[in-house]
């Protein structure tokens, strides 16, 4: 393993994404192994453990910690962009490529889709129009002149810096786009893809139906999980950008549902 910088150099949001990436790597983590690895005190791993607990980013053991169930409640967006980043990284970056010149492309607030704006801030455009319910969004591409972003109003839901609500309804259902990238917490051959929150799906089927294109974004975990809400079924995604962790079984279920996919 890769020793980090000095914990003294480490921003303490750092160092526990860090503590979220080994222990969703391995397995598991004891706070010894943490406390030599970043070379602090076994008192501050605790306390990070106690943090990471309260927001369901791990689950609390005796001694250490282990991984939190992925799917069990509507995780702050804080935590979700710890788990699996790498992943969602490389999925971001791939799925930016499709993006053109010119465009109007929708971005879905979340932890995936926040990555394909982090990709999009290294091109160069003449101009590209972008539309998001995400706050977080907005603040990556908003800086950039030749990219204009149209930030849909609504219903704060602060776990996920996203607006919600009739009033992004009512903007939105006046717009068109391209593209969709949409990022979700669950997909499923039976249900289709799924999110926690009612309003936040409400949102998202309608952005399905103002894109010409639709395209997926999430990591391998997702595959097999259902949420609360149902935004659509598998037959309204036209390609999925995952990683190489997803089961044969579930990309074959989406390719006979029709669905391009694309592991990176």
């Amino acid at each position: 393993m890769t020793r980090p910088p000095s914990s003294s150099r480490l921003l303490v949001e750092e160092r526990r994404r860090l503590i979220v990436e080994q222990v969703e790597r391995e397995g598991r983590a004891t706070v010894e192994e943490l406390a030599a690895r970043f070379e602090i005190s076994p008192v501050t791993i605790r306390a990070d453990l106690e943090a990471l607990a309260r927001n369901a980013a791990i689950v609390r053991s005796h001694g250490g910690a282990l991984p939190a169930p992925a799917h069990a409640i509507d995780t702050p967006l804080s935590i979700k962009e710890t788990r699996r980043h790498a992943q969602k990284r490389r999925i971001g970056q791939a799925a930016a490529k499709l993006v053109e010149d010119g465009e109007t492309i929708i971005l879905d607030s979340g932890s995936t889709t926040i990555e394909i704006a982090r990709a999009l801030r290294q091109r160069k455009w003449s101009e590209l129009t972008v539309i998001t319910n995400g706050l977080h969004i907005a603040l990556e591409l908003g800086a950039i002149p030749a990219i204009r972003v149209m930030m849909l109003g609504g219903l704060l839901r602060a776990s996920s810096q996203s607006l919600v609500g009739s009033g992004a309804e009512q903007m939105l259902a006046q717009l068109s786009a391209d593209r969709l990238f949409l990022g979700v917490d669950g997909i499923d051959p039976e249900v289709g893809v799924t999110t926690p929150d009612p309003q936040e799906a409400t949102l998202n089927a309608l952005m399905i139906r103002v894109s010409r294109e639709v395209i997926g974004v999430f990591d391998s975990s997702k595959f097999g999980q259902r949420s609360l809400s149902v935004i659509a079924p598998l037959s309204g995604l036209h390609r999925i950008f995952s990683d190489t962790g997803a089961q044969a079984e579930h990309v074959r279920a989406l390719e006979e549902a029709g669905v391009q996919v694309k592991l990176v």
